[in-house]
Formats: structure tokens, C-alpha cells, sequence
């Protein structure tokens, strides 16, 4: 019975500490100011298993043909998605580089996420990242997919191709 009120006792000291810790103001916000390896590595595993969850829209057929690529590129850029990821022989804006966490390179993401779940980030954003919601924005889902459709291509993407369909 001791050891249960020991732990009682010690669970109410680290909750005290922990509201004192964060609703005092220790807890320093800055984006200057980079998370704690612990931290980094938790808000990345719960955005990867919420996203995985969450994304459950399959790709309609024919959403990645060369004509909806070409779209996606140009909804790319008219978009902004350059300010933030940059793009072939496009660099980002230099105000992307103050974002917590950085903006990921795409022509490495992409390769490792299924259409799905880069659908569902365009459409519903990520909390705390800067990464918008574009559905609420207004962009609608066909768009959406053509965005998918070039993201997926976007590793093999020359720089003139992405020139052109982008105009």
C-alpha cells in the first residue's frame, strides 16, 4: 500500500512540475529554438500514424495521366507550393527556411508515401507545421489529385518540363 502511495504522491509532483514547466513560460516556443530530439522524434511518429489513418481516399482512376501531371505542375506553382518545397530549377522563398519543422524536401517525401496519404495533407494541412489546409482554401479534389499525380513524378522531373507546365 506504501509503494501505491508513493507513486500517487510522485505522479502529483511531476504533474505540478509539468503545469508549472509549460503554463509558467519555461517551455521556450521560439522557432529559433529547435524541439528536443525526444520531442522531434514523437511529433513525427504521431503525424506519420495520424496521417496513415486518416488518409483513406483511394486515387480515382487515371488521376496520374501525363495531361493531370501537367495540371498538377501548374496548380503547384500557381498554388505557392514553391515558396515552401521549391521545385525543379525553382528554389524556396527564403522565409521558408524560419518554418518549425523545416518544409521537407518533396523529391525525397514523395517516394515514401503513398498517393493517399500526400492527398490528405494537401487537403487537410498539418497542424503546427505551416503546411495549409488547401481544402479549405478552396481547392477542389480533382485539383487536389493532379497535385498527387505530379508529386509522385516529381523526383524524375527535368527542370524545363516543370518550366513549361508550369506556365
Amino acid at each position: 500500500m506504501r509503494l501505491f502511495t508513493l507513486i500517487g504522491i510522485l505522479a502529483v509532483i511531476v504533474g505540478i512540475a509539468a503545469l508549472v514547466f509549460f503554463f509558467g513560460g519555461f517551455f521556450n516556443v521560439a522557432a529559433t529554438n529547435p524541439e528536443p530530439a525526444p520531442v522531434s522524434w514523437a511529433l513525427i511518429k504521431v503525424r506519420m500514424a495520424s496521417v496513415d489513418r486518416n488518409a483513406t481516399t483511394p486515387p480515382p482512376a487515371g488521376y496520374d495521366t501525363p495531361e493531370k501531371i501537367q495540371a498538377g505542375a501548374k496548380a503547384y506553382m500557381a498554388r505557392g507550393c514553391t515558396n515552401c518545397h521549391g521545385g525543379p530549377g525553382v528554389d524556396w522563398q527564403k522565409f521558408s527556411e524560419g518554418l518549425r519543422p523545416d518544409p521537407p524536401d518533396l523529391t525525397k517525401v514523395v517516394t515514401e508515401r503513398e498517393p493517399r496519404h500526400l492527398f490528405w495533407v494537401i487537403k487537410n494541412g498539418i497542424n503546427m507545421t505551416g503546411m495549409p489546409s488547401f481544402g479549405a482554401t478552396g481547392m477542389e479534389d480533382p485539383e487536389i489529385w493532379s497535385v498527387v499525380a505530379f508529386l509522385k513524378k516529381l523526383p524524375d522531373v527535368k527542370e524545363d518540363d516543370f518550366k513549361k507546365w508550369a506556365q
